[in-house]
């Protein structure tokens, strides 16, 4: 059965305004900052104090063992994920890359409902305003506001070709731009990384965590249906840069976490009876509408393709931006 408290936040005390509940997720947050070797941040600013600051000195040499095992297991990917990079090596195959398309190897993973919440606001604080996103804490949740909500999907959907035919309204693009795009992705720069959880108190950028966030979600496809067959999920594994971790705490609240991805009762593939088979994977990637087409690997327009120069997957001018500067989402 579902734990509604560590799936979707429920708990029976208001879904998550108990103010205990509340100190408990922020002592939470810095025990696994403090074990993937980020900084810690406290409400007052001094690193102690209730809700706040770096776990107990007697657990320091516990904390320093298991820093110690994720620097060695580093390469070591979860389940899910390694079943992500096993398509990614069949599809990119042709293209003999130097290196493999790999996911982001030390993301902080979320695996409780609430932790991205909390993350997603300076420590003992209720508001954050950054340059991608502003979020505020309200009477019944959190509100988070990004920089640009679109309102029409034109341009906005581009496939990768390879695959089966791309319908003319979608942008196909190029195998290698994608490779290109996807190195870019999961390389971000470190502002966009920050956690909003340390611009607080202490926020005086000496202690400034700049991390990946990853969480499993386990959306059901198909419902229960009793007597004829059993709940069907599929599994998705979201990452984002620190600085959108707000993203994570909207999409748990929507479909649920699913824990720890390490852990073997959290494996899809070990789950037959009620899982589609299916695996997805988000990478928040913001800082790409910066790349140009020249440096995603797309032709000038002398040796673009009839297909290329509808899609606009070409480019005259070395400095054009790729999607002119816009938000897409690249499949």
């Amino acid at each position: 059965m579902t734990n509604l408290e560590r799936a979707i936040g429920l708990n029976g005390r208001g879904a998550g305004r108990d103010g205990h509940y509340r100190e408990d997720l922020v002592r939470l947050v810095n025990l696994q900052l403090a074990a993937n070797g980020l900084p810690t941040a406290s409400a007052s600013g001094d690193g102690v104090g209730p809700g706040g600051g770096a776990p107990d000195a007697l657990a320091e040499g516990l904390l320093a063992n298991y820093r110690e095992r994720i620097r060695l297991l580093e390469d070591y990917r979860c389940p899910a994920d390694r079943r992500i990079e096993a398509f990614l090596d069949a599809h990119f195959a042709e293209l003999k890359l130097p290196e493999r398309l790999r996911l982001p190897a030390r993301a902080l993973v979320l695996d409780r409902h609430g932790l991205a919440r909390e993350l997603s606001l300076p420590a003992g604080g209720d508001a954050y305003v950054g340059p991608l996103v502003s979020s505020y804490r309200v009477r019944n949740g959190v509100l988070h506001n990004p920089k640009s909500d679109r309102r029409t999907t034109a341009g906005t959907f581009h496939v990768t070709e390879g695959g089966l035919p791309i319908p003319g309204d979608k942008k196909a693009v190029p195998k290698k731009t994608f490779a290109e795009l996807f190195r870019r992705a999961v390389n971000a720069p470190a502002d966009v990384m920050a956690l909003p959880f340390h611009s607080g108190a202490n926020g005086d950028g000496k202690s400034q965590a700049a991390t990946f966030v990853s969480l499993l979600l386990r959306p059901v496809v198909c419902p229960e249906v009793a007597g004829v067959c059993p709940v069907k999920t599929m599994e998705t594994r979201f990452f984002a840069p620190g600085g959108l971790v707000s993203n994570l705490d909207f999409v748990e609240s929507i479909f649920g976490n699913a824990g720890d991805p390490f852990l073997p009762e959290n494996d899809a593939g070990l789950d037959v009876e009620h899982w589609t088979g299916h695996t997805g994977c988000v990478v928040l990637a913001p800082h790409l509408v910066q790349v140009t087409k020249k440096d995603a690997g797309l032709p000038h327009v002398s040796k673009a393709t009839e297909r290329q120069k509808l899609d606009g997957m070409c480019w005259k001018d070395e400095s054009e931006k790729y999607n002119e500067g816009k938000a897409f989402k690249l499949t």
